[in-house]
């Protein structure tokens, strides 16, 4: 098949690049340029600025398409530009949404594609539900062949899953487990979560490229692994050689005096329980099983950061952010024990 990708390079999409190539597919990669140098030999990239409508219009000439899949469209107007320009170019477009998205909080612990979209606390999925609204509509009335998907937390050999961390990742949370340091952990750890790896999602994500049962549907993509928060900085630490020194606070505590924004990530996401049916998924792409176990995956991110230093970005401004709010919640705790 004749695939183009929006993006095309990121955690998610790197994987699912990596596998079409593997494939046959003919693929072609329209971004700026980035990560161009981890691309395999056979992939097109076509190199243009997306927000640009005219110069993409120019690029892509009189190419047609089996599929397009859009990654970093994030709002309606994004939406509307790619309907523009892709309307009676490609057979199936397919939209990266957000499992966020899911109503928060859920009124049920296990999460399929009926249940309601809805987060009050979260822009950016309040953004992505409205994306998804467009383009069903846009199915409805006119055809638009669209398919949507939903990822939760996927994760790749970068950087690993956290549910608190600062503006340059999760290196500085691994390097104060790496120095005996407590870490915070949201809630009391116990809320369970889904990760998944992304060469994982790529298999899922695969198998809906052409596929006629796919077209104005939405699927999320997850592991059927779920893990709480504890078990996860476990695997973490374990996977370091070192001791898990946790210190749990409530999410509402550090949404509301966070520096981090976490209000959004936290109570419209990470702090709700994420247990995903997969079963539509597996109707649509028979053979479907994310086989990446959480313990497997972490090892592996872990061992690929320890062995890159360019992926170990220090963020000593969040570093001081966590000693403030661990000492301040420390004192406040043994105030109250000592009366």
């Amino acid at each position: 098949m004749k695939v183009l990708f929006i993006g095309g390079t990121g955690t998610i999409s790197m994987a699912i690049t990596r596998l079409l190539a593997s494939q046959g597919h003919e693929l072609f990669l329209l971004n700026r340029g980035s990560r161009t140098d981890e691309l395999p030999g056979n992939v097109n990239v076509l190199q243009g600025d997306i927000s640009n409508e005219a110069e993409i219009q120019k690029l892509l000439g009189d190419m047609t398409f089996d599929a397009v899949g859009e990654f970093i469209g994030f709002v309606p107007s994004q939406v509307e530009r790619d309907i523009r320009l892709f309307r009676g170019r490609t057979k199936q477009y397919i939209y990266i949404s957000s499992a966020s998205a899911y109503q928060k909080p859920p009124s049920d612990c296990v999460i399929t594609e009926s249940t309601p979209l809805v987060n009050p606390f979260w822009q950016y999925s309040r953004d992505k539900i409205a994306c998804e609204e467009l383009l069903m509509k846009e199915y409805r009335e006119n055809g638009f062949p669209v398919t949507i998907v939903r990822p939760s937390h996927t994760y790749d050999e970068r950087s690993v899953p956290l549910g608190v961390h600062g503006h340059n990742g999760s290196w500085q949370v691994i390097k104060r487990i790496m120095e005996g340091k407590k870490v915070i952990i949201h809630g009391d750890g116990t809320s369970l979560w889904t990760i998944t790896h992304n060469s994982d999602f790529a298999k899922g994500y695969a198998g809906l490229v052409g596929n006629i049962h796919a077209i104005g549907q939405a699927f999320h993509i997850t592991s059927d692994e779920s893990l709480t928060w504890d078990q996860i900085y476990g695997i973490i630490a374990s996977a370091l050689g070192k001791e898990l020194k946790a210190c749990h606070i409530s999410s509402e505590l550090l949404a509301s005096v966070s520096d981090y924004d976490l209000e959004g990530s936290l109570i419209g996401d990470k702090a709700n329980s994420a247990v995903f049916d997969n079963s539509k998924l597996k109707r649509a792409v028979p053979g479907f099983t994310a086989t990446v176990r959480a313990d497997q995956g972490i090892r592996q991110t872990i061992a690929n950061i320890i062995a890159h230093p360019e992926l170990q970005h220090d963020d000593p401004e969040f570093d001081s952010w966590c000693d403030k709010v661990i000492s301040t919640v420390e004192k406040i705790k043994e105030g109250i024990i000592n009366g």
